[in-house]
């Protein structure tokens, strides 16, 4: 059980990408290599593309509309997924399956689908909410895009989805595409501020997910948003002492028992829908509920699976700014 719930939190902490350029289309045939180092062939260049959601919502952010998706697109309440970033559930196909990983194989079968395009972790057989069997399945139909999640930063994350997009055709140095990259440089400036001032009032944060038996503490380096925030921005995130060793470590699995083993200033929290909310995390639980951070209403939230694009995150940053600066006064 516990190293189920592992693997549910390690596919979600990140993502973003590797380093390989596209290669141009030539002779009439398309190609790309993607982050397993697979060199992506079609016949020509790919108008029907599947994908899963986070990276539907950054290839849209870059202009190119998917015709189905998988994985989290919208919530109970009938909303977006932040997952799923800009798309519009009313707008594409949702495939995705009764368990992780599985799609609706008639479904994407009737989409004629010339390319998918997902996540790919190396600590896990398969792509990101596609396994390795439903994988073999979909190559009979279409090839297959592998975009790395891990040991990189959230920019070379933005540029390999910028890099897909424009392979795939769309304009990238189009005037939309430039105002959000300004967008988001302009929200990770906000974030150095509130970094040096948190540094030097001696605050810390620390990033947080949760479940009803373990209390999870993120490892900065091992996700590319966090790991950007802390080392470019500066933002003064906590590394746990002992980070697990299976699952990749991505996170400190903690008891609820030892959940006040770190006591830092704020807390942000994991905001997917299958995390427990800070509420939740209260329920139940004296030692959290009696933290200095809980006890003042410290939270902060955690996208940790948003698309990787400049709009995306441009958003993400500025609305973490101003919580932080709420939290901070």
């Amino acid at each position: 059980m516990r190293r189920t719930v592992a693997a549910v939190l390690l596919l979600g902490l990140v993502a973003g990408c590797g380093g390989n350029a596209p290669t141009e289309q030539s002779g009439g045939q398309w190609s790309f290599k993607d982050d397993r180092g697979n060199e992506v062939t079609a016949p020509k260049r790919p108008e029907r593309v599947v994908a899963q959601v986070s990276a539907a919502g950054a290839l849209k952010d870059y202009g190119i509309n998917v015709v189905g998706t998988f994985g989290p697109l919208k919530r109970s309440d009938g909303s977006t997924d932040p997952e799923a970033g800009s798309i519009d559930p009313g707008q594409v196909a949702d495939i995705t399956g009764p368990g992780y990983g599985e799609i609706d194989f008639e479904k994407f079968a009737a989409l004629n689908a010339d390319l998918v395009v997902a996540g790919h972790y190396p600590e896990v057989t398969g792509l990101w909410h596609l396994t390795a069997e439903f994988e073999e399945k979909v190559l009979k139909v279409a090839p297959t895009v592998g975009i790395g999640q891990s040991k990189i930063q959230l920019p070379d994350g933005i540029k390999r989805f910028r890099e897909l997009a424009k392979a795939l055709g769309a304009d990238t140095e189009s005037a939309k595409v430039k105002a959000d990259e300004e967008a988001f440089t302009k929200a990770a400036d906000r974030l150095r501020v509130i970094g040096r001032k948190m540094t030097a009032a001696n605050q810390k944060i620390q990033v947080v997910g949760a479940d009803p038996k373990l209390f999870y503490v993120a490892v900065p380096a091992r996700n590319p948003d966090l790991d950007w925030y802390s080392k470019e921005l500066g933002l003064p995130l906590l590394t746990p002492d002992k980070p697990d060793a299976e699952g990749g470590g991505y996170f400190q699995s903690l008891s609820w028992e030892n959940s006040a083993t770190y006591k830092e200033h704020v807390i942000m929290w994991d905001t997917r829908q299958h995390v427990l909310n800070p509420e939740q995390m209260k329920e139940g639980h004296p030692v959290f509920r009696a933290l200095p951070a809980v006890q003042a209403g410290r939270f902060v939230e955690w996208n940790a699976v948003a698309p990787l694009s400049h709009a995306s995150y441009a958003k993400i940053m500025n609305k973490l700014a101003d919580q932080l600066d709420a939290v901070l006064k």
